[in-house]
């Protein structure tokens, strides 16, 4: 499902050269539920932009859902998303369009039938537990309501893979608790699930296999 061999990424050149990725490899099969873990700036969100190829890597081959990215051309890189949902730590909705419209969005951007929206944007409410604010709009919802709309509309189109960065990071200890259960709930259904985060407290819940980053460095892959 993923895999990364001898990956580095370097921001900017020369004396200003920034190293943020450092000769990373491993391994992530499908169907499995893997914790990216690490202080603030060891690098879990490029290594997450690297995977949906919002960025480039300078070394090393990356290989996501059977698509190769070395040799990916731009063309190709919706394709690759399609099998990818990804949750970001801010819910990012579009603010002008309530709850039901955001997920319903991704669907009509796909080309999906019509008569395949509506059934398939309540289900993903449903899923997250959203279904009754499907017309509230995102400035009406809490950071918890908020954060659920972003996971239904993550998993509408039934991605083979969910990034998640950081998606408690904005919420208490109760309500990411809850988005918690449900990522384990959307990982049993049958879709691979890399979570980043930097709280202990969610990495000592789950007893997952994780995966440590430390100045951009793997320095763990335990479990």
């Amino acid at each position: 499902m993923v895999r990364l061999d001898g990956v580095s990424k370097v921001f900017g050149a020369g004396p200003a050269a920034v190293p943020a990725l450092t000769d990373v490899s491993f391994s992530i099969h499908k169907g499995e539920f893997v914790v990216l873990t690490g202080p603030s700036g060891a690098g879990k969100t490029t290594l997450l932009r690297l995977l949906y190829r919002d960025e480039v890597p300078s070394e090393g081959d990356i290989g996501v859902a059977g698509f190769d990215l070395a040799s990916l051309r731009r063309s190709e890189i919706p394709r690759l998303r399609r099998s990818i949902g990804i949750v970001f730590q801010d819910a990012r909705l579009l603010r002008d369009r309530p709850v039901f419209e955001n997920v319903a969005f991704v669907l009509r951007v796909l080309g999906a039938r019509r008569r395949e929206i509506i059934p398939r944007a309540f289900s993903a409410l449903k899923a997250v537990g959203l279904s009754a604010r499907a017309q509230a709009y995102p400035a009406q919802l809490s950071h918890g309501e908020a954060q659920r709309a972003s996971l239904a509309r993550a998993i509408v189109k039934s991605p083979a893979l969910l990034l998640a960065d950081e998606p408690t990071g904005n919420l208490d200890e109760e309500v990411a608790g809850e988005i918690l259960a449900l990522l384990k709930d959307i990982w049993s259904r049958g879709t691979t699930v890399l979570l980043a985060t930097h709280r202990g407290t969610l990495v000592e819940q789950l007893r997952r296999r994780t995966l440590t980053l430390k100045a951009g460095r793997l320095v763990k892959d335990e479990g």
